[in-house]
């Protein structure tokens, strides 16, 4: 058996995060960063923001939301031991700050966006880092959903001038391969998730809390009326909920809730499990938790990155996309089409490969991009085994092409590759497993790659 891929994050804070008395009644929330990017470039310990939340209960109740998703795990298998990264990911975007974390079983993504009007000031600077959520400041978190105003400090720009060096914390986190991977293949999957459902207040509230806790099979969110109704077959206008234990971190915020917004891809009778984002709007804010197909499944093993990144030309496009990103709250599809001189769709595609490296998020409620660089160290594309594999099957000239297809040789078994709509079809096990549904399969990989490779 292949020795899982992995890699070990050395996260250092100049501080660990604290709360602090503030002028009049409130608390002032100091959350250390470690390193990360901005506009600038990297940076040991960015600062970004400073000011008062405009809603403090329910910002404060969102990140200790993000937070409780980033320790916990829906599936355990009894081969892994996981480790659990508690410390989430926060980007400033010029006018907002966005709070992500993954799951420790790579199956549930949350993010939290404090929009403008959360802020009673625009962040300083823009930019990516982790911050450090240790138990003193989840507690004092947990305290600001009950009382007073809360002025929130990211970064450590004060601190810096009254040196604390013996307050520095340190936390060394070994992350497998696929928890690196989930992060990049969700942005790629949420690009084609449309709203199928929004619900008001009050029907929200109803919905979310009849939901049963568990589930042996998945069930499917029909919308009915103002609400949604649930059953065990899928069909035009649904949404996938598998695993309804997973919106567990939903029930806090209720509190805070005018609305709840769903979405999945097109589904039919036919469908098999497919992802899906659960929004509230909290006001001023917004909590999404992205859901994958399936509890047992992580968002890793989807494949919805593989075509891109197998495509030199892709790459290619990528690297230039990432040079004329700036750093704003929605990427301009059409301006940054124009700069490069792509077509929108190239340029989509490109945007599509940039989210494998963490270089871009995308936000379903506005269906858009945004700027982000998540502070991973590795190549992600190394993380990927089947497109290593496709590689090397093209470097021993395994692949001949045929008007409809391809055949590829595989060690001693000539696999047979159809090009088909929505999926290339292929012959061998791995497919006829999955049929499509957790992406392309190695054979198919490399045929696409000869594909292009001889049109050059």
């Amino acid at each position: 058996m292949a020795k899982p891929t992995g890699t070990e994050l050395l996260y250092r804070y100049a501080i660990p995060s604290q709360v602090r008395r503030a002028e009049g009644n409130g608390s002032e929330l100091l959350l250390g960063t470690s390193g990360g990017v901005t506009i600038e470039g990297p940076a040991s310990h960015p600062y970004f923001f400073k000011g008062f939340l405009t809603q403090p209960a329910a910002a404060a109740a969102g990140m200790l939301a993000c937070a409780a998703i980033a320790r916990a795990r829906y599936y355990t298998p009894m081969s892994v031991t996981a480790a659990i990264l508690a410390d989430p990911v926060v980007t400033s975007n010029e006018d907002r700050l966005r709070f992500e974390s993954f799951s420790g079983c790579c199956g549930v993504h949350a993010r939290l966006d404090l929009l403008p009007d959360a802020l009673d000031e625009a962040p300083r600077a823009s930019g990516t880092t982790n911050v450090d959520f240790n138990e003193p400041m989840r507690a004092a978190l947990a305290g600001a959903v009950a009382s007073g105003p809360v002025l929130l400090s990211v970064g450590t720009d004060e601190v810096a001038v009254t040196t604390m060096q013996g307050s520095a914390t340190e936390r060394k986190v070994p992350l497998p391969g696929r928890w690196l991977k989930g992060f990049g293949e969700v942005q790629a999957l949420s690009v084609g998730l449309d709203l199928v459902a929004e619900l008001a207040e009050a029907d929200a509230l109803r919905f979310i809390r009849g939901i049963p806790r568990r589930a042996g099979r998945p069930l499917w969110a029909i919308p009915a009326g103002k609400t949604l109704m649930l059953t065990a077959s899928p069909r035009p206008g649904a949404a996938c909920l598998t695993g309804p234990q997973r919106l567990t971190e939903l029930g806090p915020l209720l509190r805070f809730a005018r609305g709840l917004r769903v979405y999945s891809p097109a589904v039919d009778a036919n469908t098999p499990p497919v992802p899906s984002a659960w929004e509230l709007d909290l006001g001023t804010a917004r909590f999404t938790l992205t859901l994958s197909p399936e509890r047992h499944r992580g968002f890793s093993g989807e494949g919805a990155l593989l075509g891109a990144l197998a495509d030199d030309d892709v790459t290619a496009d990528a690297e230039l996309m990432s040079a004329l990103l700036a750093w704003s709250p929605r990427v301009d599809i059409r301006g940054l089409s124009a700069a490069a001189g792509m077509s929108t769709e190239r340029t989509m595609v490109a945007l599509t490969r940039l989210a494998a490296s963490g270089h871009v998020g995308y936000d379903v409620a506005e269906q858009a991009f945004f700027r982000r660089e998540l502070p991973f160290g590795p190549a992600v594309e190394k993380l990927h085994p089947r497109l290593a594999d496709a590689r090397a099957l093209a470097a021993s000239g395994a692949v001949t092409l045929h008007a409809d297809g391809a055949s590829v040789r595989s060690g001693d078994v000539d696999h047979r590759v159809t090009f088909a709509t929505p999926h290339d079809i292929c012959t061998c096990p791995w497919w006829g497993k999955h049929r499509g549904a957790r992406g392309p399969c190695k054979h198919v990989l490399v045929a696409r790659m000869a594909v292009r490779s001889d049109e050059r």
